[in-house]
């Protein structure tokens, strides 16, 4: 590793009052929490123990966990949630460190594989391009151009659109890519990637691409992932790891992986080789049995219509097995043929096919304790799909153990002031309760004055949410409070239906310029937001690692408390698991998973010193159940509104 340091740098040199970055940058102003943060990241490193560190917005976490991780000599993996925080470490943060402090050090930016051209899947498409739309076709000139010049294969180059299809066919996933045997191996971005990797102090990642990594290591395929050896992880967002890691510690199969693997099948072999027909007849037939499965599976388990996933039961399992059994004895034939061959592509297919087939079966008996099974439809998508209800036991068996010091922060850590669901969820606790490493914790408040800079609208005259008619009254409320705010709004809820049926209902009363989340792509909706005062209706993903800074966003408005829904399979799995185990499960966990979302949505709102606005919770629950309780007791200290017209006073006159 590249790493000189001068020794004596400290995290108190660096960040306390007259430090190396308060003498760098003029305007910088000493943060007392920042320091308090960095001192306690310095410890876990010595130590070499685990942190749970609740750092509020503003307290300039990121250089504070960013500091001792670089003057600790190790090389540490930083992973985060967002896109939008991984450029800001790589391109903002440690640049400052590096060029305006001095610290001698090498990063690394990491992607999935998925996100760089693949040298040999492009020279294969290059014999035969076909795209799904005139559009598409539009982008291939420049794709061919860039591929003969760009340095690092990143997609980021090229201004392609958000769903280009064909894209899946130039790059190559865990399961797709030859890894060293590929003929095009030492030419490949993601070996160079790789490489740069293994030189690098610090690795800035996401948690799809950590996770994903982890379980290839976990299921015997190291040499397969892409990061290389580290010694430490810091865990940015990371009230968002558990449901990144159960996407990565499961199964899927899909018709969209099928179709692929079928497709490469044919494309594997030219037309001029004496096995060209045989395959060409394989894998039509897996493509025409995936055909009858996944158009059969909506119909048989009740996925039409429905908003989410629905849970997998053997007896509706047992009316597609037939079909299941079609799909299987197709793989294990394209399997057996290119099995018995020498080519790395055809033994690739060989252990694809085997590995659908073993999953199909898998999924099929939906009969494993620790598992939950479910299925969803999303877009022409269909897929199967298994995840752990419990992704503790996974952390401690593979990540635990590699590593003797982990450190989690966030915004959001703490529910009703306390770590305990969070540890317990991560697996920092073993069955027994015994922690599985030394675990210290560390809250840290937000700099800002929320007293002054954010107020709470709490109306009661809504019916309640689980009311007809409730939506309609809602929406009522959203036009009244984007007059009073004048648009330069947010509203946020908690399913996809609401937001339309709201969307719909005001979007001609508003006289702002009106957004709504999945018209245009996330970034594109933001800038566009920012140029003039508007409404944006939003749900899920715009709920965190959104930052609006200023005048733009002055109101939030919340549709109702953000409980996630106990018919989603996965959050009844875990709540038929806890009270299987005699725990409570609406206080032990549904509660404390709302308050902290609520807090993630709330957290939206102010952003800087400077920043004033107002947080409208339109869920009367809030007041009048005895949990109520809870989730006030969890938001910052914000003036409480009952009242439109105080609120309107609050807004034009700074007083209530």
């Amino acid at each position: 590793m590249a790493l000189t340091l001068v020794r004596s740098f400290n995290v108190d040199t660096l960040l306390g009052p007259g430090g190396a970055l308060q003498a760098a940058l003029p305007a910088y102003e000493h943060r007392p929490e920042q320091l308090q943060m960095a001192r306690a990241v310095e410890r876990a490193f010595n130590e070499r123990s685990y942190l749970l560190a609740e750092a509020g917005t503003g307290t300039g976490k990121t250089l504070a966990y960013l500091v001792p991780a670089l003057l600790s000599g190790r090389r540490v993996v930083v992973s985060t949630a967002t896109k939008t925080l991984q450029d800001q470490i790589f391109f903002k943060d440690l640049p400052l460190l590096k060029e305006r402090i001095g610290l001698n050090f090498e990063a690394a930016y990491l992607k999935g594989r998925g996100n760089y051209l693949c040298l040999q899947r492009y020279n294969a498409f290059t014999k035969d391009p076909t795209f799904g739309s005139r559009e598409e076709v539009r982008h291939w000139p420049h794709i061919q151009e860039w591929a003969t010049r760009t340095e690092t294969g990143d997609r980021a180059e090229l201004e392609l659109p958000e769903n280009f299809s064909a894209w899946s066919r130039l790059s190559a996933t865990a399961e797709t890519c030859l890894g060293s045997k590929c003929p095009l191996y030492e030419q490949c971005f993601v070996t160079r990637m790789r490489r740069e990797a293994e030189s690098a102090d610090l690795l800035v990642v996401n948690h799809h691409l950590f996770f994903a990594d982890l379980a290839l290591r976990g299921a015997g395929r190291r040499n397969e992932g892409v990061l290389p050896l580290y010694e430490a992880v810091i865990f940015d967002e990371a009230h968002a790891l558990e449901d990144a890691a159960s996407g990565h510690f499961g199964c899927s199969v899909s018709n969209h992986r099928l179709d692929e693997l079928s497709r490469d099948a044919v494309a594997a072999l030219p037309e001029t080789d004496g096995r060209f027909t045989t395959m060409r007849a394989l894998a039509a037939r897996v493509r025409t049995y995936a055909e009858v499965l996944f158009t059969q599976a909506p119909r048989v388990l009740g996925l039409t219509g429905s908003e989410g996933g629905v849970a997998l039961k053997p007896d509706r399992m047992a009316q597609l097995s037939g079909s299941l059994d079609q799909v299987r004895e197709s793989l294990a034939a394209l399997s057996a043929f290119t099995a018995s061959e020498r080519e790395p592509e055809l033994l690739a297919l060989a252990r694809r096919g085997n590995e659908m087939a073993e999953e199909l079966s898998f999924l099929e008996k939906a009969d494993s304790t620790d598992h939950v099974y479910w299925a969803e439809a999303r877009g022409r998508g269909v897929f199967l799909r298994a995840s752990p209800i419990d992704v503790a036991k996974e952390l401690r068996g593979r990540l635990y153990g590699g590593v003797d010091t982990v450190v989690f922060t966030s915004a959001t850590l703490a529910a009703e002031g306390r770590f305990d669901f969070f540890a317990q969820r991560m697996g920092l606790y073993d069955d027994e309760g015994v922690p599985v490493a030394e675990v210290r914790t560390l809250s840290v408040a937000s700099p800002f004055n929320f007293a002054q800079q954010a107020a709470l609208y709490l109306p009661t005259h809504l019916p309640d949410p689980a009311v007809t008619g409730f939506i309609e009254a809602a929406s009522e409320e959203i036009v009244q409070l984007c007059e009073v705010s004048g648009g330069r709004a947010f509203v946020l809820f908690t399913s996809l239906r609401n937001m339309e049926r709201a969307y719909e209902l005001t979007k001609d009363r508003l006289p702002y310029q009106v957004l709504k989340q999945g018209d245009r792509p996330k970034q594109q909706l933001l800038e566009a937001f920012r140029e003039e005062p508007s409404v944006l209706f939003a749900a899920h993903s715009f709920w965190e690692g959104v930052d609006v800074p200023g005048d733009a966003l002055s109101l939030l408005i919340i549709d109702r408390l953000p409980f996630a829904s106990p018919g989603d399979p996965l959050v009844a799995a875990r709540i038929r698991q806890l009270e299987a185990r005699g725990v409570e499960a609406f206080g032990q966990y549904q509660l404390p998973q709302a308050t902290l979302a609520l807090r993630q949505g709330f957290g939206r709102l102010i952003r800087t010193q400077s920043d004033r606005g107002a947080v409208a919770l339109l869920d009367r629950r809030i007041v009048t159940k005895p949990y109520g309780r809870a989730f006030l007791e969890s938001l910052p200290p914000a003036q409480r509104v009952d009242d439109l017209s105080a609120l309107r006073g609050w807004f034009h006159e700074g007083t209530l």
